[in-house]
């Protein structure tokens, strides 16, 4: 496997009416990431999915409390999790784990054309392609390397945010919501690349709250399913898809238009000091009342 997550514990410090307390961003995961796979991070907003993409590239938050395992390409970071400088991370970002950002549209310098960005980090990764290649390997239209970032549209945007992922030649890939704010067409799109990615070798995780998507595509192998910065499900994608058994996988599954649209019951709990005993039955049982 590239990537062994076991037991990762993430606590982000904040302030409540004046006095400190804590996210509790993840509790307990563990997960793997293996070459040739995509596994889907599924989960409602707000659960704690993308502080693992933060996780995974050495960029939590200042301030960040993490415990637990993470080992990457056979190198264990598990001390170097909250030093985004400590030198792991300058052979390891970009060029074994590449992200594609939540923003697509936002993570460029708004100054600077996408092809003069896409070249300087090419050049720093030692990337084996140059920026034309990347963008004809994500279908990127070559006129748009010349364009400012805010000259792109939603679609060329997530493409962009695809081919810089790929400069360094990263053998893990992590997309944190890729697909947000895109139409049915382009999100199958991007979709389709982060596949193609898997297909060639690489170990892909993608963070979404996107239901539908995956199980109209069927791009994901794995499927792993998070609430409250806990797993509570996880198995073959498809399988979990079509026969959920977990409550929390059931009502997902259940809000999708095809199952009739039944929003889960209640809301989600805040991070923000969670005591370790809450659960989705928590909220059943409300409702039920």
């Amino acid at each position: 496997m590239l990537v062994d997550v076991a037991g990762l514990t993430l606590r982000l410090p904040t302030r409540v009416d004046g006095r400190r307390a804590w996210v509790h961003a993840a509790t307990d995961l563990s997960l793997t990431l293996q070459a040739g796979r995509l596994r889907a991070l599924v989960g409602e907003s707000g659960c704690g999915k993308s502080i693992l993409a933060s996780a995974l590239v050495g960029m939590l938050p200042h301030g960040t409390r993490a415990s637990g395992t993470v080992i990457i390409d056979g190198t264990d970071v598990s001390g170097a999790l909250t030093s985004p400088r400590a030198a792991v991370w300058d052979r390891l970002r970009g060029r074994v784990v590449g992200r594609v950002p939540q923003s697509s549209a936002t993570f460029l310098t708004p100054t600077r054309t996408v092809g003069a960005q896409l070249a300087e980090t090419v050049r720093w990764l030692d990337g084996p392609l140059p920026p034309d290649a990347l963008a004809r390997r994500v279908r990127l239209p070559e006129p748009a390397l010349d364009r400012y970032p805010h000259e792109l549209s939603g679609g060329m945007a997530g493409r962009a945010a695809v081919a810089f992922a790929l400069a360094g030649d990263p053998r893990v890939l992590v997309a944190d919501e890729p697909t947000a704010s895109l139409d049915p067409e382009l999100t199958e799109h991007v979709l389709g690349l982060l596949r193609g990615c898997a297909d060639e070798g690489r170990a892909v995780l993608l963070i979404t709250h996107d239901l539908q998507s995956l199980t109209t595509t069927g791009v994901a192998d794995d499927l792993s399913v998070e609430y409250a910065g806990r797993l509570v499900d996880d198995g073959p994608a498809a399988g979990l898809l079509a026969h959920p058994t977990v409550d929390y996988t059931r009502a997902l599954v259940a809000a999708l238009p095809a199952n009739g649209l039944h929003a889960a019951p209640g809301m989600p709990p805040a991070l923000t000091d969670l005591t370790d005993g809450v659960r989705f039955a928590d909220r059943l049982s409300e409702a039920a009342r």
